[in-house]
C-alpha cells in the first residue's frame, strides 16, 4: 500500500508537469485548470493508478477541445475586427467625398432630430447674402415676404409632420434659390442651394418670359379695348391682327374672322400706299374718308413698321371735322354780323398788321378799301389819319401814338376818348388778344354827347329848387362831368363858384374834395358809382368824417337817364351826441373791467393772508398750542366761521375770475344726480336745522347718470339751495327734484319763501347784485352768478320761475347726454 501510494504520487506529478504548463499557456481557462488543480489536491491521496490516468486523459481531451475553441473564436473576432476597420476607413472615406460635394455649391443644409431640437447647420450661408449659417433661418432677412412666409409654413409642416416640399425662389439679393426639404433618416433635413449657371439663367429668361408675356398681354388688352381700329399686317401685308373696333368696322363678327376673310378697311389706293411706305421702312400718315359700319367716317391713318411687318391706327376725325365746319360757319356769321355794326372794328395780329376790319370802320374813318386790304400796320393806318386830320390835335404825337399802340403789351382791355377836329367824339376800346394782337372797337358819341347837352339845357330849369336845400347835391352826367350842383355843395366843401362851374370831371371834384376828406377808398367808390363801368348801377352810401369835425352822410344814387346824383347831408349834431353816448358806455365798460380786475387781484392778494388766519384760528380753537377760556374758544370760532365764509366769497370771485378767463376747465365724469345732491345737503344740514326748515329730494327713476364736473355740480346744488334756506321761513320746505325731459337732465330747487318781484329777476344772476327783499338773508351777489356761468360752462341753461308770496323755483337744464361742451359753447 505504501508502494502504491508512492507510485501514484509521482503519477500525480508527472501529469501537473504534463497538464498545468499546457494549460497554463493558454489553452486551458483558468477555471478549468483551478478545477483540476482543486481534485488533484483533494483527491491525490484516495484515487488509485487507473483513475488517476483516466482523469489525466479526461483532462488532456478537455483541454485539447477548449484550446480548439478557443483559437477558432478568436481567428473569428480578428476577421470581424478587421471587417470594422475596413468599414469605418470606407464610411469616413464617404464622409470626406459628401463634405467635399456639400463644399462644390454655394449651398447650406440644415437639419433636426425632432420639432424641438436645435437645428444642425452644414455648408456656407454666404450666398444668401447673411452673415452666418446660423442666420440662414431668418428667411425674412433675405427671402421676400411671400416667399419666406411659405418657407416658414414648410418648415414647419416638415418637422412636424414629415412633409416635403421643393419650390425655387428669388432673393432679395437677386439670386435663385432652390429650397428642398424632406425627412431623411427621422431627420428633418431642408437644403438651400444657390441656383447657378444654365439653370439660373433659365430661371431668370423665364421670369423675363412671364413679364414679357404679362406686358404683351396687358398691351393687347389695352388695343383690344381702345374704340380706334388697331391692326397688325406680316411682313407680306397681309393681316395677322385686328381689334374689336376694326372687326365692327368692317362688320366682322370678330376679329378672327376679319382676318380669316382678309377684310381690309381702306380702298387700294391708300393700301397700296401704306405697301409703298413699308418697302421703304417709313411711317405711312394720311387722312381719308373710309366706310366704317356701314357710315362715311373721315380718318386719320397711321402705320408704322414693326419687325414682322406693321402695325396700324385709325383715329376718327370726323367730329373734328364737323366742329370745324361749325367753326368756320360760325366765323362767317360772326363776320356777316359785325359787317352789321355801327362800331368801326378792327382787329390786328401780333406783328400789328390788320386782319380783319368790318364796313363800319371804312365808314368812319373813310378809308380806301384797296388800302386796307394791303394789310397796312397800326402805325401806318394813325400815320395816314393824322395826315388827313382826322386824330385829335397833339402836341406830342409820338407820345400819344405809342400811348395807343401799348394795348399791344397790355394785359387788359383800355378805354380812351378821341375828341376829333371835326368835333366828333369817339370812345375807343383797346382789347389785348392771349395770343398777341389787339381788337378795336371805335364808337361815335357825338350824338349822345349832344344829348346830353339838351339834357343839361334842360336841368337848369331845376337849379333854383336845388339852391334852397340844405343838403349838398350834385349831379354827374354819364361822361362823369358834373352838371349840376347847388350851393350847399359847395359851401360844405369849401368850393368857389370857379371851380363848380365848367362842370369839372368827377376826378377834379375828388382831387378839390380830398383835403378836407383823405380817404381814397369812399373816394373810388364814388368815382367807380359816378364814372365806372358797371353790370348793374346801385346805390351807394356811406359816412364820411372830416378833419374839420364835420360829418356827413353822403349818398349816390343813379338817375333814369345814365346820369348820377350825389347828396352830402350835416349829420354832425347827431353824430356828437351819438359818440357822446358811446364814449360814455366806453367808460362804463371800461370801469366794470377795472372792477373786475381790482376784484381778482385783490381775491388773490386775500386769500393766501387769509388761509393762514383760518389755520392759526383753527390751531387756536383746538387748544393744540395752549387751553382756552369760554370766551376765547367763543371768539376763536367766530373768526374761523367769519374766515371760512370770506375765504368762500374770494373763492366765487375766483371762479367767476377763471370762467371769464376761459382758464376753468371741467373734469366730465358718470355723474350721480342723487348722490350728489345728498353731498351738496350734507354741508347744510346746520343751517338747514337752524332755521327750522325740511329739505325734500325727489328723483325721477328714469332720470339716469349725469355726464358733468361733479365737484361743480355739487357746488350748483350748494349755492342753489344755500339760496333757498336764505329766503325761506322756519317750518317751510325747500324741495330738490331731478329728472330728464326729452333727453335734458333738469334739476329744480324750489323754496316757499317771499318770491322775486319782475325788476329784480333780471338782476339776481348779475355779478355783486343782493337783494335781502325783507328777509334775513345777506351776501355778496355771486353765488348766482356762478350758478349761470358753471351751468352755462357745461352748454346748460338757467330757468327762473318766480313771483311775489309763491316762492322761487330755479332749474339748472344740462343738455343731452353725448352733446359736446364745445358744441354747446358754439
Amino acid at each position: 500500500m505504501r508502494r502504491a501510494r508512492q507510485l501514484g504520487r509521482r503519477l500525480d506529478g508527472a501529469a501537473t508537469r504534463l497538464v498545468l504548463p499546457g494549460l497554463a499557456g493558454g489553452l486551458c481557462p483558468s477555471p478549468v485548470l483551478a478545477q483540476a488543480e482543486s481534485l488533484l489536491s483533494l483527491h491525490g491521496d484516495t484515487l488509485s493508478a487507473g483513475g488517476l490516468s483516466l482523469m489525466f486523459t479526461g483532462l488532456v481531451v478537455f483541454a485539447t477541445t477548449t484550446s480548439v475553441l478557443y483559437v477558432r473564436e478568436r481567428s473569428r473576432w480578428q476577421r470581424r475586427e478587421g471587417e470594422l476597420a475596413a468599414g469605418l476607413e470606407a464610411a469616413r472615406g464617404h464622409q470626406e467625398r459628401l463634405a467635399a460635394l456639400l463644399a462644390a455649391d454655394p449651398q447650406v443644409v440644415l437639419s433636426w432630430d425632432g420639432p424641438d431640437a436645435k437645428p444642425v447647420f452644414e455648408g456656407d450661408s454666404g450666398f444668401l447674402g447673411v452673415s452666418g449659417s446660423a442666420m440662414a433661418l431668418a428667411y425674412g432677412s433675405w427671402a421676400p415676404p411671400a416667399d419666406a412666409k411659405r418657407l416658414e409654413v414648410a418648415t414647419e409642416a416638415l418637422k412636424e409632420r414629415g412633409e416635403a416640399f421643393a419650390f425655387t425662389f428669388r432673393a432679395k439679393g437677386g439670386q435663385y434659390v432652390d429650397a428642398e426639404g424632406r425627412p431623411v433618416a427621422g431627420r428633418a433635413v431642408i437644403r438651400l442651394r444657390e441656383a447657378s449657371g444654365e439653370r439660373a439663367r433659365a430661371l431668370t429668361l423665364q421670369d423675363d418670359l412671364v413679364r414679357v408675356s404679362a406686358d404683351q398681354a396687358t398691351l393687347a388688352a389695352l388695343l383690344a379695348g381702345l374704340p380706334q381700329p388697331v391692326w397688325t399686317r406680316d411682313a407680306n401685308g397681309r393681316l395677322s391682327w385686328v381689334n374689336g373696333a376694326y372687326a365692327r368696322a368692317v362688320e366682322a363678327a370678330d376679329g378672327a374672322e376679319a382676318v380669316k376673310n382678309g377684310l381690309e378697311l381702306f380702298d387700294r389706293s391708300e393700301r397700296e400706299a401704306a405697301g409703298r411706305a413699308r418697302q421703304e421702312g417709313r411711317a405711312f400718315t394720311m387722312r381719308a374718308p373710309v366706310v366704317m359700319a356701314g357710315q362715311r367716317r373721315i380718318v386719320d391713318i397711321l402705320e408704322t413698321p414693326t419687325p414682322t411687318g406693321s402695325a396700324g391706327i385709325a383715329t376718327d376725325m370726323s367730329e373734328l371735322e364737323a366742329v370745324r365746319a361749325d367753326l368756320q360757319r360760325q366765323m362767317d356769321a360772326h363776320v356777316s354780323t359785325l359787317d352789321r355794326l355801327k362800331t368801326a372794328v378792327a382787329v390786328f395780329d401780333a406783328s400789328q398788321r390788320l386782319v380783319y376790319n368790318n364796313s363800319g370802320y371804312e365808314t368812319l374813318w373813310s378809308l380806301d378799301p384797296n388800302f386796307l386790304e394791303s394789310r397796312p400796320s397800326d402805325g401806318e393806318i394813325l400815320d395816314r389819319l393824322r395826315t388827313e386830320r382826322r386824330l385829335p390835335e397833339l402836341g406830342d404825337y409820338r407820345s400819344w401814338k405809342a400811348g395807343v399802340q401799348a394795348a399791344y403789351t397790355a394785359t387788359r382791355a383800355s378805354e380812351d376818348w378821341w375828341y376829333l377836329p371835326d368835333g366828333r367824339t369817339i370812345h375807343v376800346v383797346a382789347s389785348p388778344h392771349p395770343q398777341g394782337g389787339v381788337t378795336y372797337l371805335f364808337d361815335d358819341e357825338t350824338e349822345r354827347f349832344t344829348l346830353e347837352s339838351r339834357f343839361n339845357a334842360l336841368s337848369r330849369t331845376q337849379r333854383e329848387t336845388l339852391d334852397s336845400l340844405r343838403e349838398g347835391v350834385a349831379v354827374f352826367g354819364s361822361d362823369g362831368r358834373l352838371k349840376l350842383s347847388n350851393p350847399a355843395f359847395a359851401q360844405l366843401w369849401k368850393l368857389t363858384p370857379e371851380r363848380t362851374a365848367g362842370t369839372p370831371h368827377i376826378d377834379e371834384v375828388v382831387s378839390l374834395c380830398r383835403p378836407l376828406f383823405p380817404e381814397d377808398a369812399v373816394w373810388t367808390e364814388i368815382r367807380s358809382a359816378v364814372a365806372g363801368v358797371r353790370d348793374a348801377r346801385e346805390d351807394y352810401r356811406c359816412h364820411m368824417a372830416r378833419r374839420d369835425g364835420t360829418v356827413l352822410d353822403c349818398s349816390a344814387a343813379p338817375l333814369p337817364d345814365g346820369a348820377t346824383l350825389i347828396t352830402f347831408a350835416d349829420v354832425t349834431a347827431g353824430v356828437n351826441v351819438e359818440r357822446a353816448l358811446t364814449e360814455r358806455n366806453e367808460a362804463l365798460e371800461k370801469a366794470s373791467r377795472l372792477r373786475e380786475e381790482f376784484v381778482h387781484h385783490v381775491s388773490y392778494e386775500l386769500r393766501s393772508p387769509l388761509t393762514n388766519i383760518i389755520g392759526f384760528a383753527q390751531l387756536l380753537g383746538e387748544e393744540t398750542i395752549g387751553a382756552l377760556n369760554e370766551k376765547q374758544r367763543d371768539y376763536a370760532g367766530h373768526i374761523v366761521r367769519s374766515s371760512g365764509a370770506l375765504l368762500a366769497i374770494i373763492n366765487d370771485i375766483l371762479d367767476l375770475a377763471s370762467i371769464d378767463n376761459g382758464a376753468l376747465s371741467l373734469d366730465l365724469e358718470e355723474v350721480d344726480v342723487a348722490q350728489t345732491i345728498a353731498q351738496a345737503a350734507t354741508g347744510l344740514q346746520d343751517r338747514l336745522a337752524d332755521s327750522k326748515l325740511e329739505l325734500k329730494v325727489e328723483i325721477a327713476p328714469h332720470t339716469g347718470p349725469l355726464r358733468a364736473d361733479g365737484k361743480r355740480l355739487r357746488q350748483i346744488l350748494f349755492n342753489l339751495i344755500s339760496n333757498a334756506i336764505g329766503f325761506s321761513q322756519p317750518g317751510q320746505t325747500i324741495r330738490v327734484s331731478a329728472g330728464r325731459v326729452g333727453g335734458e337732465i333738469r334739476i329744480t330747487v324750489a323754496d316757499d319763501g317771499r318770491g322775486i318781484p319782475d325788476e329784480v329777476k333780471e338782476k339776481v344772476f348779475d355779478r355783486f347784485e343782493s337783494h335781502s327783499l325783507g328777509s334775513r338773508h345777506r351776501g355778496v351777489g355771486l353765488g348766482l352768478s356762478i350758478v349761470r356761468s358753471i351751468v352755462e360752462l357745461h352748454g346748460g341753461r338757467i330757468e327762473l320761475e318766480s313771483a311775489p308770496g309763491a316762492g322761487t323755483r330755479v332749474t339748472a337744464v344740462f343738455p343731452p347726454e353725448g352733446m359736446r361742451i364745445s358744441d354747446a359753447a358754439e
